[in-house]
């Protein structure tokens, strides 16, 4: 049952000495403050690294030929060699941890190399084949992505990102069965897509024009040269491992030193991923470390005070022994006072922590462009976790002023003057 009395005198307590409450409160509230901040920000931070990636295959990993390290069967160091479409067919059928296996060409790009009537730009362009956007999600906004029907028929068609889009189209007509004249070539639009914020693969999806990489080969006199390969691994399998067997592979097809590791170059998006999540793990535990020591910090200052109130109050917890008080009376009426000093400034730090986080998103991060952050918020457990913390440590804070109130004896307690 709610008692009002007791309530009463902790609160009278605590506004003896209203200034002196009020720094010391201030520290709980600042400790509990910059952690919920932190805590926000922190967040904020990994969902906008996520956001983006978002859309990007998380087990995937790519790879392309580059100069030779080692001599090897005759061939000297520092030769310059291509993958060809007969190891792209090789590698579907010799490792079976492959799931998407994506070939990628790309073009150059020069002056005013895409024209549409009147208007004109720089872009570069890709050839992708139709299974590419199960790596990368192309977001389309209009039309279609590239197909299996486009990549047998070698079609001249073209999806166009969505910033060539704006500056062709300025009008904001749809450019769906439209025909843009791309290095000297006429290809008619099939879509326009915006793709993967943060992934630039020989430039953004949103600055380039894509078109069939069979298409590409033809009309660029390439034969059957093939520039980069995207793979992604299946469901269970490590795509360390599958990339490893994909490279033993090129190597052996095209007279490369089985130690060459300067002939294949690449990335692998599992490990991009892995060391996010170490990356994001540490930050959160140096959050945690900082924002405690500051919560720590103020705990410290309520202990301090609540030694000072029990100094002063020397006579009256001696009177209270004389008159017959149990040690449990004096135990909570200390511990109470603590802990509603904590809860109140680390509640008033809780929640304009949340005000600021809030504030944070709507006026600011929100209407900014290119921000690493997005959505910085404190997740309910968090905050759960947060009070918890917050309740412990006021207890805390009374136990050592609770041992000192317990040590006064009531006759010398009401010799104090």
């Amino acid at each position: 049952m709610f008692d009002l009395d007791r309530f009463e005198e902790i609160w009278v307590t605590i506004t003896r000495n209203k200034v002196r409450s009020l720094l010391t409160g201030f520290g709980v509230f600042w400790g509990i403050f910059m952690l919920i901040v932190m805590m926000g920000f922190g967040e904020g931070l990994q969902n906008g690294v996520l956001q983006g990636v978002e859309g990007f295959a998380t087990n995937s990993c790519f790879m392309g030929a580059g100069q030779t390290g080692e001599a090897y069967k005759g061939f000297p160091r520092g030769r310059q060699w291509n993958m060809h479409s007969r190891d792209v067919e090789i590698l579907r059928h010799s490792v079976p941890e492959i799931d998407v296996l994506s070939p990628i060409l790309f073009g150059g790009r020069s002056p005013n190399n895409v024209v549409f009537r009147d208007n004109s730009g720089s872009y570069n362009i890709r050839g992708l084949h139709s299974n590419y956007d199960q790596i990368e999600n192309q977001f389309l906004s209009m039309g279609r992505f590239i197909n299996d029907i486009d990549i047998l028929q070698r079609r001249k068609v073209a999806v166009i990102g969505v910033n060539v889009y704006q500056e062709l189209f300025p009008a904001g007509d749809s450019p769906i069965g439209y025909y843009i004249r791309v290095n000297g070539a006429y290809y008619q639009v099939i879509g326009v897509a915006s793709g993967v914020p943060n992934m630039s693969l020989n430039g953004h999806t949103s600055d380039a024009i894509s078109i069939p990489f069979t298409t590409m080969q033809q009309v660029n006199n390439q034969g059957s040269v093939v520039h980069m390969l995207g793979a992604t691994a299946k469901r269970g399998h490590s795509v360390s491992v599958m990339e490893e067997k994909m490279k033993t592979i090129l190597r052996a097809n095209n007279n490369i030193s089985p130690t060459d590791q300067q002939a294949i170059w690449g990335f692998n998006m599992e490990e991009q991923f892995k060391m996010f999540s170490t990356l994001f793990l540490g930050i959160a535990i140096l959050i945690w470390i900082v924002g405690s020591g500051t919560l720590i910090a103020g705990i410290v200052g309520v202990s301090n005070i609540m030694l000072v109130t029990i100094k002063e109050r020397t006579k009256e917890i001696g009177i209270r022994r004389a008159l017959g008080a149990k040690p449990s009376i004096i135990i909570s009426q200390i511990m109470s006072e603590s802990l509603v000093l904590t809860a109140i400034a680390g509640m008033l730090g809780l929640c304009f922590g949340v005000l600021i986080l809030y504030l944070a998103d709507t006026q600011w991060i929100q209407n900014a462009e290119n921000m690493f952050i997005a959505a910085p918020s404190v997740s309910f457990g968090a905050a759960v976790a947060s009070t918890i913390i917050l309740l412990i440590c006021g207890l805390i804070a009374g136990l050592i002023p609770t041992k000192r109130a317990l040590q006064v004896r009531a006759i010398d307690a009401i010799r104090e003057e």
